[in-house]
């Protein structure tokens, strides 16, 4: 199935004048990045409808052969760079007629409705005005306003081709109770310095080993009740990054699906940290699980009380559907936690890199 990027002109393809009109060649200029980022899009297998609304295109104040030079001549330039449209859609009216055809409405693009090889998951829209995205919201495709000193919006050419070729896999969840409110964000396809802020110094440390270690963007910040201790705050903050694991990793095509490796001592990821050893073997089965084999002397590491280390990857598995066994040895307790976190990291690291299309199961699921 085809992807379509539905996509203004004027604002969004080549810059807007003042008096709204590009109806002379030296008012021909377009958008910065906006070549660059059409071939990524085109690579990636989308195909382009330019969708504008022309205010009275062909009546005396705005005559045709005005319109013609300049549009043709944007059209050979982005043609000799390799970048062509499959239709080219003008809505003529003023906005006093209230025209179906006129963006917001959809009347030019009735037909594509009907066109069963169109992938409507991956299409888009990209304008510079509200009645862009309401045009997409329209077709109930994904909509993408371009930056502009006129309009606002937030995105510019090389965000939404980050966004729509590469298909970032990220998440954003709030999870607020009684106990905690916690707001995680996650982009598992960009490596970046976790943030992370729960009121705990060491459990915050150990995050970061996730993100870091892991090889993803990790936000995450609580409010946890910790007058009454520090239970709800660990045990809803393990809850909420899986949570937000489990959405970034939607359908889970083209993942490893498992993080292990294997080694003398078996099909597991080992880590030493001085003394200590860990190791893990995770699944991003759908089913969750976990095992835990190793134990701890001190009833805390820093403010982290050592008890709540397997009941964080327990609470992890529960709402990432993860599948994890979980071993550590040592003689140092501070040691043995932060190896136990950043060898799941690492194995987390493993399962969740994209290398593909296919979906790691028999089943047709996970």
């Amino acid at each position: 199935m085809t992807p379509i990027l539905f996509i203004d002109r004027d604002g969004t393809l080549i810059e807007e004048p003042a008096d709204f009109q590009v109806d002379a060649f030296e008012k021909l200029r377009f958008v910065r990045g906006v070549v660059p980022a059409l071939l990524r899009l085109r690579d990636a297998g989308y195909q382009f409808v330019m969708v504008t609304n022309q205010d009275g295109l062909g009546t005396a104040s705005y005559p045709r052969e005005q319109f013609e030079g300049p549009h043709n001549l944007m059209m050979q330039v982005l043609e000799s760079q390799g970048i062509s449209f499959r239709e080219v859609l003008i809505d003529t009216s003023f906005p006093a007629d209230n025209a179906p055809t006129r963006k917001p409405g959809i009347g030019l693009a009735l037909h594509y409705l009907r066109d069963r090889s169109i992938d409507w998951a991956r299409s888009a829209m990209v304008g510079d005005r509200e009645t862009d995205n309401a045009f997409a919201r329209n077709l109930g495709i994904r909509p993408f306003q371009l930056r502009t000193e006129q309009f606002g919006g937030e995105w510019d050419w090389a965000g939404i081709a980050h966004a729509l070729a590469e298909q970032p896999r990220t998440a954003a969840v709030a999870r607020n109770t009684r106990e905690t409110r916690i707001h995680v964000d996650v982009d598992l396809d960009r490596v970046a310095e976790p943030l992370v802020h729960t009121g705990l110094g060491f459990f915050d440390h150990m995050l970061e080993q996730i993100g870091k270690h892991g090889g993803f963007a990790l936000q995450l910040r609580c409010e946890g009740d910790l007058q009454i201790d520090e239970h709800h705050t660990i045990e809803d903050c393990a809850l909420a990054l899986g949570q937000a694991m489990r959405e970034a990793l939607g359908n889970k095509r083209g993942i490893g699906r498992y993080g292990f490796e294997a080694e003398p001592v078996g099909a597991a990821f080992t880590l030493p940290m001085d003394e200590a050893l860990a190791s893990a073997a995770l699944d991003f089965s759908g089913r969750p699980y976990f095992v835990f084999d190793g134990g701890f002397k001190r009833e805390r590491v820093g403010d982290m009380p050592t008890e709540l280390v397997p009941h964080f990857f327990r609470s992890l598995c529960e709402t990432a559907g993860l599948n994890l066994n979980l071993r550590v040895a040592g003689d140092n307790d501070h040691h043995k936690v932060e190896a136990c976190f950043k060898v799941v990291a690492r194995a987390l690291r493993q399962a969740i890199r994209r290398e593909g299309n296919e979906l790691p199961s028999t089943k047709g699921a996970l």
